[in-house]
């Protein structure tokens, strides 16, 4: 299968998405439909809501143009490669969150063995179904499986800092890519426009924050006032309503309140002075600073836990959980790594 091929095929899953998104009625309107309204069944934090965003952040990527502009940074995928067989264990933390790994081997010509996460199988696999239909050459390329990856070449694994070590551990004889825990910030300098805070909230509450690319900590100049911020912000006090976020809220509200911890309660977030990076679902961590210098010092020393910053100079606010097809997850170039193993 050519490049050009491929590259069709992914444009074409990205049409089917967006006319469902646009409510069209199509061949598979009513199958999506069905998994994007029954996801929370099995993963309470898949709400049709957060399902539809992750669908809509893929499916705007997924053109003629921005996957041309994407493969044309990589020669070599035009070139004739003997497939080899990538083992993908992944995440689960948000909806399709393994979605660019699965499109990365495919458009790069190789075959995929994909450990599905038992929170977020159902989506990703009627997707594979919907590829394969459009292109069925992509049926001897893909499969997915519920247990242990077998007879793979290479492996990229997704997930957190305790199974990153099994992972190193397991896949260790094997060409591999292995993500670990990371975490978003964003950068305040006191002067944001409303509509800047408001985008800001996206980044913060988006997938009730279970994302990396989900903004968990911020810092703010002495002395700020965050009055604005949470006004901005009371959109998203529909969230307490949620039974597992406000379970998490209550949880830590009582355990700040129990330690005796300083924390400004808005009633759908817990805002808490922390050194830390990773927040618990419904706190966001904020740190002082005195100047940028301070800033970059300490993101420099933490840049392996950081994923994505957000604030002027770097990703806009509101655009953390928009990747392009080219942002990769820990910095790691995975078309690269595919590439090189070929």
């Amino acid at each position: 299968m050519k490049l050009q091929d491929r590259i069709t095929t992914f444009a074409n899953l990205g049409e089917v998405l967006r006319d469902y998104l646009q409510g069209k009625s199509t061949t598979y309107f009513t199958e999506l439909n069905t998994h994007i309204e029954t996801q929370h069944r099995k993963n309470p934090w898949f709400t049709p809501e957060n399902v539809r965003m992750a669908l809509t952040s893929i499916a705007s990527e997924l053109t003629p143009e921005n996957l041309t502009k994407w493969t044309d940074l990589y020669p070599a995928l035009t070139n004739d490669i003997k497939p080899i067989r990538v083992g993908v264990v992944m995440a689960g933390n948000i909806p399709l969150v393994g979605f660019h790994d699965f499109m990365s081997v495919l458009i790069s010509g190789n075959d995929i063995n994909a450990k599905t996460s038992s929170k977020d199988a159902d989506l990703i696999r009627f997707i594979g179904e919907i590829l394969c239909e459009i292109n069925p050459e992509f049926r001897n390329k893909i499969e997915f499986t519920h247990g242990k990856l077998s007879g793979f070449d290479a492996v990229i694994a997704t997930g957190t800092d305790n199974s990153s070590r099994y992972f190193e551990y397991y896949f260790r004889e094997y060409p591999h890519i292995i993500r670990k825990n990371r975490n978003s910030i964003a950068i305040i300098e006191g002067n944001e426009s409303h509509a800047e805070l408001e985008a800001l909230g996206t980044d913060v509450f988006s997938y009730f924050g279970l994302g990396c690319r989900n903004v968990s900590k911020i810092y703010v100049p002495e002395g700020y006032d965050f009055s604005a911020m949470i006004k901005c912000w009371e959109k998203y006090a529909r969230l307490i309503s949620h039974s597992k976020y406000a379970s998490n809220y209550d949880f830590s509200k009582a355990v700040y309140l129990v330690n005796k911890a300083r924390f400004t309660d808005t009633g759908f977030l817990l805002l808490k002075e922390d050194h830390g990076l990773s927040s618990p679902v419904a706190v966001l961590y904020f740190q002082y600073f005195k100047s940028m210098m301070t800033i970059q010092k300490e993101i420099d020393e933490m840049k392996e836990k950081i994923q994505v910053i957000t604030g002027s100079g770097f990703i806009p606010f509101g655009k953390a959980q928009s990747p392009a097809l080219c942002d990769y997850a820990d910095g790691v170039d995975t078309l690269e790594f595919l590439l090189n193993k070929n």
